[in-house]
């Protein structure tokens, strides 16, 4: 049954994939810039575009995470969401506060932006992920209350299930950890400890139970499988996700003047951080196997598959790369880390809004599915963005790998601008490798609005 309010999840959707689309833009600008120094300067300088490209992917998934909430909640709750009103205020207050905070980026020195926004009242700017304005920080704390407000409230009043649940826990623990982003100690080692404490118990904890709920939610719709094997499954993979997650944050403390300890604590339990990501790359293939009946949305089963092998790869294999303390300490901080991150955001939480997006705009729209011709075209775009990703990581890995060895193990090592010069050919096959992701995510955005003789009967 499809619940009126679920549509308010719409607009979300296409904002995401718009901000999606900046997101990428200027992935490239930055790529352009590793091999032509002066590209767009000084119009977009180096530090201006990594922010704008950071900030952007962190806004376009909360974006992608609040309409999958606003779609879900109320088909898992079988109630009316609590106010459509609120939510429909709640994404034009977000994405005006968002693109605002994004031309500041871009248009006013970070200094001067800084002096603007109050940031000699509290000290909040200046530190990775974190730029944000004191006034944006705020305004996300605000937003995010409001919405889990409209979000828990709907699932107290109509039925209680194992996604809600986890998918409520997720989103609030987003939430609490965000509030560390205000804390900003002068101590450098206190300042990097708890810095972690919003990026990886974000990362690498809460949004892990997010990517699982809504996971379990399109397997359940696409597959048939009783729901009751499927929340089963649920539950293993977030304990196994809280129990590695939270202590394996001890791998960022290796070399910040953390305890010792760290070093064995963050070994053990970030090795173990694969576990969780290869049990849902598993339970995706079981499910689909065990499926009772053949759902017309094929490119929604793609993605949900892809997400599963994806995130394992990116998350799992290339984090368990370079987690042990005695490997990291000759990668840490190189192109071999931006090879796991790149891999790993998209497998786990790019590819898993995408998921979302693909099963819910049609049904939204008024459909079971897009058109056959639709789908292949959208598939196209899965493989196409899904290969480009795999060879920026190649790519970066190798850079990651040669970067190594001539900057820290070779027994005449070089310096970092000489090495730079060494690994040039690595980033501009990246950047080739950008250019067919942005063709693949143009090709995603062109599927929906492709029409076919052969489109699936109104729901």
């Amino acid at each position: 049954m499809q619940y009126q309010s679920q549509a308010v999840a719409k607009p979300y959707f296409i904002a995401a994939i718009a901000l999606f689309t900046g997101q990428i833009l200027f992935g490239l600008i930055m790529g352009m810039q590793y091999v032509v120094g002066d590209f767009l300067f000084p119009e977009i300088p180096f530090n201006v575009a990594r922010m704008v490209h950071t900030n952007l992917l962190i806004v376009w998934l909360l974006f992608g995470f609040m309409g999958a909430a606003y779609y879900m909640v109320p088909e898992e709750s079988e109630t009316e969401l609590f106010s459509p009103r609120l939510a429909i205020a709640l994404f034009w207050i977000f994405l005006v506060a968002g693109a605002a905070t994004v031309l500041g980026y871009l248009f006013v020195p970070y200094a001067t932006l800084a002096q603007m926004t109050g940031n000699d009242l509290l000290a909040t700017m200046g530190r990775e992920f974190l730029e944000q304005p004191l006034p944006t920080k705020l305004g996300i704390v605000v937003v995010a209350l409001a919405f889990l407000f409209n979000i828990t409230m709907t699932v107290l009043k109509g039925r209680k299930t194992a996604i809600s649940t986890v998918l409520l826990l997720g989103l609030w623990g987003l939430a609490i950890f965000f509030l560390f982003s205000f804390y900003n100690p002068h101590n450098l080692v206190k300042d990097k400890y708890y810095w972690w404490w919003v990026v990886h118990l974000w990362v690498e904890g809460v949004w892990e139970l997010i990517l699982g709920s809504l996971l379990a939610f399109v397997l359940i719709k696409v597959t048939g499988v009783d729901r009751e094997v499927i929340e089963k499954w649920l539950y293993v993979i977030i304990t196994l996700t809280l129990v590695t997650g939270i202590i394996g944050t001890g791998h960022h403390y290796y070399w910040i003047g953390a305890p010792e300890y760290w070093q064995w604590w963050g070994s053990v339990f970030s090795a173990l951080e694969p576990i969780p990501f290869f049990a849902m790359t598993v339970f995706a293939f079981n499910m689909v196997n065990r499926r009772r009946r053949e759902h017309p949305n094929k490119a929604a089963v793609l993605w949900a598959l892809g997400t599963g092998v994806m995130a394992f790869l990116g998350a799992g294999v290339w984090g368990f790369l370079h987690t042990l303390a005695p490997v990291n300490y000759y990668t840490h901080g190189s192109q071999i880390t931006a090879a796991h991150g790149h891999m790993a955001f998209y497998g786990a939480y790019v590819m898993v809004v995408l998921t979302l997006i693909s099963y819910a705009m049609p049904i939204i729209r008024g459909r079971a599915a897009n058109s056959n011709k639709a789908q292949v075209l959208e598939m196209w775009s899965f493989w196409l963005m899904t290969i480009a990703m795999v060879f920026i990581t190649l790519f970066l890995t190798a850079a990651g790998i040669l970067q190594v060895w001539l900057q820290r193990v070779s027994d005449t090592p070089m310096g970092f601008m000489a090495t730079q010069d060494q690994v040039v050919l690595f980033y501009w096959m990246r950047e080739w490798a950008g250019l067919m992701f942005l063709v693949g995510l143009v090709t995603y955005i062109v599927s929906f609005f492709v029409k076919g003789e052969d489109s699936a009967a109104t729901q």
